[in-house]
């Protein structure tokens, strides 16, 4: 079988056999792909240590034939974010975040640039306090890459809010880090977003309650 390469952050896990583990990644190269890791469960597996959510990694991969879960067969660690699974907040953030790619890409499809902006968002929740505003700018990055960018100007957001919609769709992840709003900004925000969300996707991606309650 042919073996590919590439680099990937996992999206997440579950069991398959006692001994086995099914992996979601999400690759520049393959977008979203799912790996049986053999033996991972095992302690003294090759995997061992490797494999955990939010993890980066360059990994290979044996296609298979049958279905659409394929042959992990080598792993080397890049980043492991520990601090984000010790911290309920920023685990129900990074957790809707994999939600959003899952209900906006299709599976083994290039994601290049969704791929960097979840990579980024990541590095940002390791480091940083969690915010509200980490998730509407995520939000709005991810319509633009969709092609759904919000239009700020035409709708009936507050001007106050228009701007920070914009700050937050055009800025950098540290530039955003010093944009501070108020309760009330976070919930006309968290509002008109849930409906672009609605009206594009038919529904909002699961967990996003818990991953924008305001935070200040």
């Amino acid at each position: 079988m042919k073996v590919e390469s590439t680099s990937g952050l996992i999206l997440r896990t579950r069991p398959l056999t006692e001994t086995s583990l099914i992996v979601h990644w999400l690759t520049p190269d393959f977008g979203r792909l799912a790996t049986v890791a053999k033996g991972a469960r095992r302690s003294k597996s090759p995997f061992a240590g490797k494999l955990d959510l939010f993890y980066t990694a360059d990994f290979s991969f044996s296609r298979s034939r049958s279905s659409d879960l394929h042959h992990l067969r080598e792993v080397k660690l890049q980043q492991t974010r520990p601090t984000i699974r010790q911290d309920i907040g920023k685990l129900n953030q990074a957790a809707y975040a994999t939600a959003c790619i899952e209900a906006m890409t299709e599976t083994e499809t290039p994601l290049p640039e969704f791929f960097a902006l979840i990579k980024k968002f990541l590095d940002l929740l390791e480091r940083e306090p969690v915010r509200a505003a980490n998730i509407f700018a995520l939000e709005i990055k991810l319509l633009r890459e969709l092609g759904l960018t919000p239009d700020f100007r035409n709708s009936r957001l507050t001007p106050g809010i228009k701007k920070i919609a914009q700050l937050l769709a055009d800025e950098t992840w540290p530039q955003i880090l010093h944009l501070r709003t108020t309760v009330a900004q976070d919930d006309e925000l968290s509002r008109w977003l849930y409906g672009l969300l609605i009206l594009h996707l038919g529904k909002s991606p699961r967990g996003r309650t818990g991953a924008t309650t305001p935070m200040h």
